[in-house]
C-alpha cells in the first residue's frame, strides 16, 4: 500500500511539475478561429460577393448603350405611281412612275441605340431591394462572427473548466489516498475499526473513477478546441476567471434592451426584410408600372444585288432622339395579384419582427438577471469555498483526536472539492453573460473579449 502511495505521489508532483502547454489567450484563439471556422469561411465568400450588388444598384439609372449589326440575303421591290419628277435641264415632268428591284441581294444593317432611364418607381424599387440585400448580407456576417466568438468562449472556457475539474479530482485523489493509508495504519495500531478502511477504499476507488472521466472529459474539450481554432493541441491551456472584481457593474435594464432592440443582427435583418417585401409589393403598383425614358438612335442600312432592272443599290440612314412613355393597360390580372401577395408577405414579415423582438427581449431579461446577480454568487460561492476548507481542516484536527470518523473527513473533504468546482463555474457563468449580453446588442467584439480575458490566470493545483 505505501509503495502504491508513493507511486501516485510521484505521478502526481510529474504531472503538476512537467512543462505546461502555452497559456493561450482568449483572443488569440479567436484569431485563429476566424482563419479556421469552415462555416465561418463560408459567410465571409457570401458577404464578399453581395458587395458588388451595390454597383449593380447604381447602374440601374446609368444610361444604357447597345451596338446592333445585321448581315443577310434579301429582296426588295418597290414601284411609285404618280410621281412628279423634276431635275436642272431636263424640267418638270408629271405622272412619273418609278420601280426598283433586288431579287437576291446582301443586306446589312448597324446601329447604335442609346438609352436614359428618366421615371421608373420599378427600377428605384429594384435599386432598393438590392441594396437591402446587401445590408442583409452584412448584417449576417456580423451575427455570424459574433456566434463564432460566443462559440469560441465557450469552449475555451469548458476548457478551462475541464482543466480545473481534473486538478481538483488530483488533490482530491492524493487527499483521499492519504486518507485510505492513514485508516489502514490505524486500524493495524487498532486506533479505528476496520469500517473506516472499508470507506476510505471504496471512496478511492469512486475518486479514481472520477478522475479518469475528468481526463477524458479534458481531452475531447481540448481537441474541440484544437479543431475549431486550428492549434496543436500542446498549445492549448485555457485560463479562468479570477473574480469580478474588475468588471462594470450591470446595464441597467431599460438601456439594455434599448440597445438589443436598436442592435440586435436578428431584429435587424427581420426588419430589413420588412423593408425587402414592401419594396417587392411596390413594383407592382399601377404606378410602378409607367416608365420614362430617353431612347436616342443612329442607324444605317444597305440592301444591293441584281434585280428585274439590273444591278441596284439601297442604302439609307436615319437618327433619332425622343422621348419613350410605356404605360401597360392590361395584364389580365397578374400585376395586382401579384402585389396583393408581397403585401401579405409584408405583414408576414411585420410579424416576424415582433416575434423575435419579445424572443430578443427574453434573452436579454436572462442575461441581465444572471449578470446583475453574478457577482454576489460568486461572491456566496467563495465565501462557501472557505467554509468547507475551513470544515475540512477541522474535521482532518478532530479526527486526529477521535472527535471525527473517516467519512466524515472524506465528506468535508469531497465538499470542498465541489465548492471549489462551483466557485470556478460561477465566474465562467458571469464572464459568459456578460457576453451574451453583448451579443444581443450586436456588440461583441474584440475588445470584449479582451475585457473577458484580462483578469485570468492559467489553472494550477492549488
Amino acid at each position: 500500500m505505501r509503495c502504491a502511495r508513493w507511486t501516485l505521489t510521484v505521478a502526481l508532483a510529474a504531472a503538476c511539475l512537467a512543462p505546461t502547454a502555452r497559456a493561450a489567450g482568449l483572443v488569440d484563439i479567436w484569431q485563429a478561429a476566424t482563419q479556421n471556422d469552415k462555416t465561418l469561411a463560408v459567410r465571409n465568400a457570401a458577404h464578399a460577393a453581395a458587395q458588388p450588388k451595390r454597383d449593380q444598384a447604381a447602374a440601374l439609372w446609368r444610361p444604357n448603350v447597345a451596338l446592333s449589326t445585321s448581315v443577310g440575303i434579301a429582296g426588295s421591290d418597290t414601284a411609285t405611281q404618280g410621281a412628279q419628277f423634276s431635275a436642272p435641264g431636263l424640267g418638270t415632268s408629271q405622272n412619273v412612275a418609278f420601280a426598283t428591284s433586288v431579287n437576291s441581294g446582301v443586306a446589312g444593317r448597324v446601329a447604335v441605340t442609346l438609352a436614359q432611364p428618366l421615371y421608373s418607381p420599378l427600377r428605384r424599387a429594384q435599386q432598393l431591394q438590392i441594396g437591402l440585400s446587401v445590408d442583409v448580407a452584412d448584417v449576417q456576417w456580423l451575427a455570424d462572427r459574433q456566434a463564432l466568438m460566443l462559440r469560441t468562449a465557450e469552449r475555451y472556457f469548458d476548457l478551462a473548466l475541464a482543466e480545473q475539474a481534473l486538478q481538483v479530482q488530483q488533490r482530491q485523489l492524493v487527499a483521499v489516498q492519504r486518507a485510505s493509508d492513514e485508516a489502514q495504519d490505524r486500524f493495524k495500531l487498532g486506533v479505528t475499526p476496520v469500517t473506516d478502511t472499508y470507506e476510505a477504499q471504496a471512496r478511492l476507488g469512486s475518486v479514481r473513477a472520477q478522475r479518469m472521466a475528468a481526463d477524458i472529459d479534458l481531452r475531447l474539450k481540448r481537441q474541440g478546441l484544437a479543431d475549431s481554432s486550428g492549434l496543436p493541441v500542446a498549445d492549448l491551456q485555457a485560463r479562468l476567471p479570477l473574480g469580478p472584481m474588475n468588471d462594470p457593474p450591470a446595464p441597467d435594464l431599460d438601456a439594455a434592451l434599448a440597445a438589443a432592440d436598436a442592435g440586435n443582427p436578428g431584429l435587424r435583418m427581420r426588419r430589413l426584410a420588412v423593408d425587402v417585401a414592401r419594396q417587392e409589393a411596390a413594383r407592382y403598383g399601377l404606378r410602378a408600372s409607367l416608365t420614362v425614358d430617353v431612347v436616342a438612335q443612329l442607324a444605317q442600312e444597305r440592301l444591293s444585288g441584281p434585280g428585274d432592272f439590273g444591278n441596284a443599290s439601297n442604302r439609307s440612314g436615319n437618327r433619332s432622339i425622343g422621348l419613350l412613355l410605356n404605360l401597360p393597360l392590361f395584364d389580365g390580372g397578374s400585376r395586382d395579384a401579384r402585389q396583393l401577395e408581397a403585401m401579405r408577405l409584408a405583414e408576414q414579415a411585420a410579424a416576424e419582427v415582433d416575434s423575435t423582438r419579445e424572443q430578443v427581449a427574453q434573452q436579454v431579461r436572462a442575461a441581465w438577471l444572471g449578470l446583475s446577480v453574478g457577482t454576489e454568487r460568486v461572491a456566496a460561492l467563495a465565501q462557501a469555498l472557505h467554509a468547507a476548507e475551513a470544515r475540512s481542516d477541522a474535521t482532518a484536527l478532530g479526527r486526529e483526536v477521535g472527535d471525527r470518523t473517516t467519512l466524515d473527513l472524506l465528506n468535508a473533504q469531497n465538499d470542498g472539492a465541489s465548492a471549489r468546482l462551483a466557485l470556478a463555474q460561477g465566474r465562467v457563468a458571469l464572464v459568459m453573460e456578460r457576453l451574451r449580453l453583448a451579443a444581443l446588442a450586436g456588440a461583441l467584439d474584440e475588445p470584449e473579449l479582451r475585457a473577458a480575458d484580462a483578469d485570468a490566470a492559467p489553472t494550477r493545483l492549488p
